[in-house]
């Protein structure tokens, strides 16, 4: 049985003009546990490393430990508050070196993640106690007034959670012991923040709740660090003045991607990314022949899309459909486009096929985007890369993602309309039919605005 240290609370002194910290056997009511894993390669975000690599997914782990470190003791330099560090993997020497002496390092229990969070969190109460917050360290929107806002929730509420965007949740607090929120919990599923509510109101827990954040755990969540890209600079691209990026989601587009690529790829300052979501024909090969860089993500346009922006340098993020064609002197109408102070900009829509219905198309759609402000993604929708990052990108949802997208640009600004046209497949349009393919697109968008989940638009949709 392995016999802790007693906690031990740090302050710190100034000699000669320096700040040393020293050790304070004093406990403090309020304590946040960080539970993380040592950022060893190949052991530490797995599910980053086909896009990033083992070495860079450690490291983007490595900045995340760091972000979240900063945040709290800030925090709790202020608010006279306890750190612990929960760790696996590695061992408290190698922490001590990397992250620094402030907090208290102590290696977490055996068994599943709910036991290893019901175990810190027992310990911290034995210690002394009174208010606790458990935090992960893969949100990097974690802000001061989170912790603040949590702990006054700890006031008069037996629990305070901060959900996150894919089911789970970044933050727990609590003012006693409560292990049944942590019990026959489905972990690393879409289910847990529900699953902890349904706990807690079992036991008939108060709960007060945080603003929604998003974790990084795939290649689509890295757009969250490019929102604070200089404490990610070593890791991830950083912004290039004057770059275009060209933005592909790709899944079995063999047929098509060639065609797509041959006018766009090894052009001056433009780079073309290739978003992947696991095509099993020769797309990934044909597109690295042509000379663009594939990313390999999940599959789904708005993860495919934030995951190939994360990764890009370009000032401008051009996101394109792999069976639509970019004009050749495309690069210069976004750039006019954008001159005027617009949030974004689309193309002009051309089909190519003939007939006279998909030229009513054609210009039906072409009014809305001017009129409405409304393109669709099949119109290669461009905007600078500091303003998508500031929206946080696409929604992670396998439809009606650019019409969101497109709704809250606009609030942002004008949505301009370039000049020039696309060309794209009109291979939807032969396979449904110009009618259903029409009426199936306005039912999506009716229901959509009267609240029909995305999930359920795609399940009817396809």
């Amino acid at each position: 049985m392995r016999l802790e240290r007693p906690f031990m609370a740090f302050g710190s002194i100034s000699i000669d003009g320096k700040s040393l910290v020293i050790p304070s056997n004093s406990l403090r009511a309020d304590r946040i546990v960080v539970m993380t894993r040592f950022p060893e390669p190949g052991r530490t975000k797995t599910r980053l490393i086909p896009a990033l690599g083992a070495d860079r997914a450690a490291a983007v782990h490595r900045r995340l430990i760091v972000c979240t470190l900063n945040v709290v003791s800030q925090w709790a330099e202020a608010h006279d508050c306890d750190i612990e560090v929960r760790y696996t993997g590695g061992d408290e020497s190698q922490f001590l070196a990397q992250f620094g002496v402030q907090p208290r390092y102590a290696p977490q229990s055996e068994g599943s993640l709910g036991q290893r969070m019901n175990s810190a969190v027992e310990a911290a109460f034995s210690d002394g106690a009174k208010r606790i917050v458990i935090i992960g360290t893969d949100c990097p929107g974690l802000e001061a007034s989170h912790l603040t806002h949590a702990f006054e929730q700890l006031t008069d509420r037996d629990v305070v959670i901060g959900p996150a965007t894919d089911g789970g949740y970044y933050l727990l607090g609590m003012r006693r012991h409560l292990p049944r929120l942590f019990d026959d919990i489905a972990w690393g599923t879409e289910t847990v923040f529900r699953q902890t509510l349904e706990r807690a109101a079992e036991a008939r827990n108060t709960v007060g709740l945080l603003p929604m954040l998003s974790d990084v755990d795939y290649a689509e969540d890295l757009i969250q660090c490019r929102r604070s890209e200089d404490q990610f600079r070593d890791v991830l691209p950083r912004t290039m003045p004057g770059r275009i990026s060209v933005i592909i989601p790709t899944l079995n587009e063999a047929a098509n991607i060639t065609a797509t690529l041959e006018h766009i790829c090894n052009r001056p300052n433009v780079e073309v990314i290739v978003a992947d979501g696991g095509s099993d024909d020769q797309t990934p090969e044909l597109v690295r022949v042509a000379g663009a860089t594939v990313v390999q993500c999940n599959k789904g346009r708005g993860k495919q899309m934030n995951a190939g922006a994360a990764l890009a340098r370009g000032e401008i993020l051009i996101f394109l459909h792999a069976d639509t064609k970019l004009p050749d002197d495309f690069a210069d109408h976004v750039c006019q486009t954008l001159r005027d102070g617009t949030s974004g900009g689309a193309f002009r829509l051309r089909i190519g096929a003939s007939g006279w219905m998909l030229r009513l198309i054609e210009s039906a759609a072409n009014l809305r985007s001017r009129w409405l402000q409304l393109p669709y993604g099949d119109q290669a929708i461009f905007v600078p890369a500091s303003v998508f990052f500031h929206m946080n990108g696409f929604q992670h949802w396998p439809l009606m993602e650019d019409y969101d997208f497109c709704c809250r640009l606009r609030k942002i600004g004008r949505i301009a309309l370039a000049s020039a046209s696309v060309t794209t497949s009109a291979r939807r349009w032969q396979r449904l039919g110009v009618l259903r393919t029409t009426l199936t697109n306005l039912v999506c968008i009716a229901a959509f605005r009267l609240g029909v989940s995305p999930v359920t638009l795609a399940r009817w949709y396809r």
